[in-house]
């Protein structure tokens, strides 16, 4: 498949590595080659967590060392500031993203919070981190959001506690518009997403009135996420507030269809890869094609969609730099998009995890084991640094 085209071109590896050392290169060519080893990444994912949770010596040196450099800006947020910077050098924004995940007393909870609004200061004094990304399961009990999701009557405690959640999140997205900052309310699992969704539309029509500070996340993977667009949309203008959609293809496939067979419920998630990427470039078409009323980011991996929103804004001769029109990826990840991007001049972002090793386990672990996919998207990283390492050697020889 030829990746060029007249508005980016995807196969310029020399511009999608220009930031990695020979050494860096070399190191992340042997991480990728390790990770296309299913069974490999199976057994040493389970070992990390393993190790992580029973504190084994050395894990966290072992673990630091290799895969969380590649994906992870650092344990703080002083600690990622050489990312961020790095990533800015090649004209990449950075979307901050605290990796901890599954708390759950309100002591951790509320921790959380705080560490979500100091990702807000920390953003609003630097001029390359417009937006911060929350996880409301970072804010709340999983089983609390199941419970309210199923209209199961509360306890007067559980009400309290769910107050404080929407208090949180309030709290969070009040300090983004205060600084003008922007906030991605990540999707989650189906079975917790309805209380999401509300929180998140709550959130746009108090702060999105003049400008887009908060992004609802659809999952396009799902099959009501394209009409739940459409709708976002002509709630936002009928109630006189801004749409912000960050589309996503979806990230919980197989425990999504795994619970709604042992439920006995009809799959929430297309039935095939074909219908979540139709569903998705219709979700570009329809932002783009509405950029004045709303903004958008396409958080996607996927080199088509990318393709096709860069042609589109071509087409429609709108600014590649307009600021309702954004592209995302993850830190580590997909270098020939972003990096290309950033070189022609569009939006692009990184989304820049941090974290404690033992807190961001969970996201490595899912980062190696979508990377052993190696005929999709993700598979492309390995023959991409190889195609760059055999460049450099073949050019060092002439």
């Amino acid at each position: 498949m030829n990746n060029r085209n007249e508005f980016v071109d995807f196969s310029d590896t020399e511009t999608a590595f220009a930031s990695k050392s020979d050494k860096e290169l070399r190191k992340s060519l042997w991480l990728f080659r390790v990770m296309n080893n299913g069974t490999l990444v199976d057994v040493a994912t389970w070992l990390a967590r393993w190790a992580v949770r029973w504190h084994i010596p050395f894990t966290k040196t072992m673990v630091k060392a290799t895969i969380f450099d590649q994906f992870v800006g650092g344990e703080t947020l002083p600690d990622s500031q050489s990312a961020i910077e790095k990533l800015w050098k090649s004209r990449i924004l950075s979307v901050l993203d605290y990796g901890a995940e599954g708390k759950s007393t309100e002591k951790d909870l509320d921790a959380a919070c705080e560490q979500f609004v100091r990702s807000v200061l920390f953003a609003a004094a630097s001029e390359s981190v417009p937006v911060v990304s929350i996880k409301v399961s970072a804010l709340a009990q999983n089983e609390l959001l199941e419970k309210v999701q199923a209209e199961k009557a509360l306890t007067p405690d559980e009400n309290a506690r769910f107050n404080r959640v929407k208090e949180r999140v309030n709290r969070i997205c009040r300090e983004a518009f205060q600084q003008s900052i922007k906030i991605f309310i990540d999707a989650e699992e189906s079975w917790i997403q309805e209380p999401i969704d509300r929180m998140a539309e709550e959130m746009m029509e108090r702060y999105n009135k003049d400008s887009v500070v908060v992004y609802q996340t659809l999952q396009m993977y799902r099959k009501d996420r394209y009409p739940y667009l459409l709708n976002l949309f002509e709630e936002a203008r009928n109630r006189g507030y801004m749409l912000g959609a960050k589309l996503v293809r979806g990230a919980y496939m197989e425990k999504e269809r795994e619970r709604a067979e042992e439920f006995g419920y009809a799959s929430p998630i297309h039935d095939t890869k074909a219908e979540t990427d139709a569903d998705f470039d219709k979700g570009i078409l329809f932002c783009v094609d509405h950029f004045e009323e709303m903004a958008s980011c396409a958080a996607t991996h996927n080199m088509q969609s990318c393709l096709y929103q860069a042609e589109l804004i071509g087409k429609r001769n709108l600014p590649r730099n307009h600021p309702h029109l954004n592209f995302c990826q993850l830190y580590g990840m997909s270098d020939h998009i972003t990096f290309n991007l950033a070189a022609n001049g569009y939006n692009v972002a990184k989304y820049v995890v941090y974290g404690k090793v033992e807190e961001v386990v969970p996201y490595l672990s899912r980062r190696a084991e979508e990377n052993t996919a190696t005929k999709g998207e993700f598979g492309r990283e390995y023959s991409l640094l190889l195609t760059e390492f055999n460049r450099r050697k073949n050019h060092l020889s002439v």
